[in-house]
C-alpha cells in the first residue's frame, strides 16, 4: 500500500454479521509489483472496478485467474499471489467461516483452493461503477448481501450451529484439540469433521492452523526484531522449525523473509497483516534466522 492508497472497511452487524465478516473498499497503487495474500479461512468475493488483477491460487501453483471484473476465492490454507496490472480499485467481501454458501451461493467444498469469476455479481458491479463514495459503495454491497442471505438462510445445513460454535472455539484457542472441541459441541470427531468440511470448506484441523497463523500475524510488529523460538514456545508450536513450516505454508515465505519484505517496502508505515509484498531480493532468500 502507499500513502495515496485508500482502504475502507466495514464489519456488518446483526443477522448479516453471522455470514459476512467484512466489506472493504481499496483504491490506489501498491508499492510492490505483487503481494501474497494470506488465507482468511473463509471465502472472499472481489468486484474489480479498475484495471485487471492477475491472481494465482495456492501460493502460485493453483488456478490462474485474470480478474477483469471480479473474483471469488475459496477457503484455503495457502496464500494467493496477487498482481494488479495497474491501479488497484476493488470492492470486496470476506465471508465468515460459515458464510460462503449463504452469502455467495457457492458450496465451499467445491470452491476450496480455487479462484473463479464473479459473473453472478455483475449487476452489483454495474451499480458500484455508478457510485463515487466508498461508503456508498459499501452500503450498496451490504444491501445486496442482505438480499442474498435472506434467500438462502433457510437452506442452512442442520449442523451449522454446532460448526459455528466449533469455529468460535478454535478461533479463541487454535491449539485446542479438535476432539475436545467436538465434545464441547456434542458431536463425535468424525461428525464434526464432516460438518466442518460441508459448512466451512476446510477440516477443523486445517482451520485451526489458519486461525493460529492469523492471530500470530496480527500480533507482529514488523518494525522490531522477533525471537521466533520464543514465539514458537509461547504459542504452542513444538519448536521453531515447526513454526516455520506452518508460517511458510500460510504466507508463502519464511518468517524472516516476510518481515524483511515488509520493512523493505513499507518501512514504518502501518499496514494490514497478511499482505506480504513480493520482493525477490529479500523474500526469496533464506538466511540463518529464516
Amino acid at each position: 500500500m502507499t500513502d495515496a492508497f485508500t482502504f475502507v472497511t466495514h464489519e456488518p452487524t446483526g443477522g448479516l454479521g453471522r455470514y459476512v465478516a467484512s466489506i472493504w473498499y481499496a483504491r490506489g497503487r501498491l508499492r510492490a509489483p505483487a503481494e501474497r495474500v494470506a488465507p482468511t479461512g473463509s471465502a472472499v468475493l472481489g468486484l474489480v472496478l479498475g484495471p485487471p488483477i492477475a491472481q494465482v491460487a495456492r501460493n502460485g501453483t493453483g488456478d490462474v485467474h485474470l480478474a477483469r471484473t471480479g473474483f471469488l476465492l475459496g477457503p484455503d490454507d495457502q496464500p494467493m499471489l496477487n498482481r494488479p496490472l495497474g491501479e488497484t480499485w476493488c470492492v470486496g467481501v470476506v465471508a465468515t467461516p460459515i458464510g460462503c454458501a449463504t452469502a455467495f451461493g457457492v458450496d465451499p467444498r467445491a470452491l476450496r483452493g480455487r479462484l473463479l469469476g464473479a459473473e453472478a455479481w455483475s449487476p452489483l458491479r454495474r451499480e458500484l461503477l455508478g457510485l463515487e463514495d466508498p461508503d456508498a459503495m459499501i452500503s450498496a454491497v451490504e444491501a445486496a448481501l442482505a438480499e442474498s442471505v435472506a434467500e438462502r438462510e433457510r437452506a442452512l445445513p442442520r449442523c451449522t450451529d454446532a460448526v459455528e460454535a466449533a469455529v468460535g472455539a478454535l478461533v479463541a484457542e487454535p491449539g485446542r484439540p479438535v476432539a475436545d472441541v467436538a465434545r464441547s459441541v456434542h458431536l463425535s470427531h468424525a461428525h464434526l469433521d464432516r460438518g466442518f468440511r460441508r459448512v466451512v470448506g476446510l477440516s477443523p484441523g486445517t482451520f485451526a492452523r489458519v486461525a493460529r497463523m492469523r492471530d500470530l500475524l496480527a500480533s507482529l510488529d514488523t518494525g522490531r526484531p522477533v525471537g521466533w523460538g520464543q514465539v514458537a514456545a509461547d504459542r504452542g508450536w513444538y519448536d521453531q522449525a515447526h513454526l516455520i513450516r506452518h508460517f511458510r505454508r500460510h504466507t508463502g515465505t519464511t518468517p524472516a523473509a516476510y518481515l524483511a519484505a515488509y520493512r523493505a517496502v513499507y518501512g514504518d508505515a502501518p499496514t494490514e497483516p497478511g499482505f506480504a509484498p513480493v520482493v525477490n531480493s529479500v523474500q526469496d532468500g533464506v538466511g540463518p534466522n529464516a
